[in-house]
C-alpha cells in the first residue's frame, strides 16, 4: 500500500508540473514556474524514494554485507542536492527578471496556484504516515508542505497583480520560495551527509557509551570505540573490552551484559566486542620487550 501511495503522488505531481510550466509560460509568471520546478523535484524525489525503498529491501550479499539499506540515504542526497540547485537557479532568474518587468496574467497565476495547493495537500496526506520512519519520505513530505505554503504565496502575488498591478510581488514570491527551499534542504542535507560519513548518532556520544559499558563490574577499560549509523534506523558499535582473568563462559556473560546496555540505552542492535585479558596483554608486551633486547 505504501508503494502505491508513492506512485499516485508521483503521477499527480508530474501532471501538476506540466500544467504549471505551460501556465507559467502563458502568464509570464516566474513564481508559477518556480512552483512548477519545485513540484517536479517533488515528483523526482518521490520516484527516487520509491526506487530506493525497493533497493533497500534486498538482502545482504557478498558485495554488500550490511545490505542495501543506505540506498534511501543516497536517494535523499540526490534529491536534496537537486533541490538546492533548483533554488539557486530560481534566485538567478528572479534577479534577471527584476530588470525586465514583463507583464503577468494574474488570473492564470491564481487558478494554477490554487490547483497546486490542492495537489500539494493531497500529496502530503499520502506521504504523512510514511514520513515518520524514512528520511527520504520525510524530505518529500516537508517539500510538499513547503509547496503548499509556496502556492499560497503565489496566489497572493497573483491577487496583488490583479488588484494593483504589483508585478514585483511575483519576483518577491519566487525569492521567498527559493529561500525556504534552501533553508529546509541544507539542514536535511547535513543530516544525510553525516550518516554517509558514518557519523556518531546525534543523540549519543562515544564517550557516553564507553562510560556506560565500563559500569559493568568485570570491565576494566574500553578502547578502540566506534559507533556509527548504517542508515537512519540502524546503528553499529565496535570496541575493545579489557577485563580481568575470566573463563570463556564468563566472557560470554560479560558480552551479553554489554550488548543489553547497548540495546536498551542506546538503541544499538549490531555490535562487535573484542575481549582482551589485561594480564595476558601485559605478558605479551613484556615478552615483546624481552625479545627486542
Amino acid at each position: 500500500m505504501s508503494d502505491a501511495r508513492l506512485w499516485w503522488a508521483v503521477a499527480v505531481n508530474l501532471l501538476l508540473t506540466v500544467a504549471q510550466v505551460i501556465g507559467g509560460g502563458l502568464a509570464g509568471s516566474l513564481a508559477l514556474v518556480a512552483d512548477a520546478l519545485h513540484n517536479l523535484n517533488d515528483a523526482a524525489s518521490l520516484g527516487i524514494a520509491l526506487a530506493a525503498r525497493r533497493i533497500s529491501r534486498r538482502p545482504p550479499d557478498r558485495l554488500r554485507t550490511f545490505g542495501y539499506r543506505r540506498a534511501q540515504i543516497i536517494g535523499a542526497l540526490i534529491n536534496l542536492t537537486a533541490l538546492i540547485l533548483v533554488a539557486l537557479y530560481l534566485v538567478f532568474e528572479a534577479v534577471l527578471r527584476w530588470f525586465e518587468r514583463n507583464p503577468i496574467d494574474g488570473w492564470i497565476v491564481v487558478w494554477l496556484a490554487g490547483l497546486a495547493l490542492a495537489v500539494d495537500l493531497a500529496t502530503a496526506l499520502l506521504t504523512y504516515t510514511m514520513s515518520r520512519t524514512s528520511l527520504n519520505i520525510k524530505a518529500a513530505f516537508i517539500h510538499n508542505l513547503s509547496d503548499a505554503l509556496a502556492s499560497v504565496g503565489v496566489m497572493l502575488a497573483g491577487t496583488l497583480i490583479l488588484l494593483y498591478e504589483w508585478y514585483w510581488t511575483d519576483l518577491a514570491a519566487t525569492l521567498l520560495i527559493s529561500a525556504y527551499i534552501l533553508w529546509q534542504s541544507v539542514g536535511m542535507l547535513k543530516e544525510t551527509i553525516h550518516i554517509l560519513m558514518q557519523g556518531t548518532p546525534s543523540d549519543v556520544r562515544a564517550e557516553e557509551i564507553a562510560a556506560a559499558l565500563e559500569t559493568v563490574a568485570a570491565v576494566r577499560e574500553l578502547h578502540h570505540v566506534h559507533v556509527w549509523q548504517i542508515d537512519e534506523h540502524h546503528r553499529s558499535f565496535e570496541g575493545h573490552v579489557v577485563i580481568g582473568e575470566a573463563s570463556l563462559p564468563e566472557m560470554e556473560c560479560i558480552k551479553r551484559d554489554l550488548r543489553a546496555i547497548l540495546a536498551e540505552r542506546f538503541q544499538i542492535q549490531h555490535s562487535t566486542l573484542e575481549v582482551e585479558i589485561a594480564e595476558q596483554l601485559n605478558g605479551i608486551a613484556c615478552a615483546r620487550r624481552e625479545h627486542a633486547h
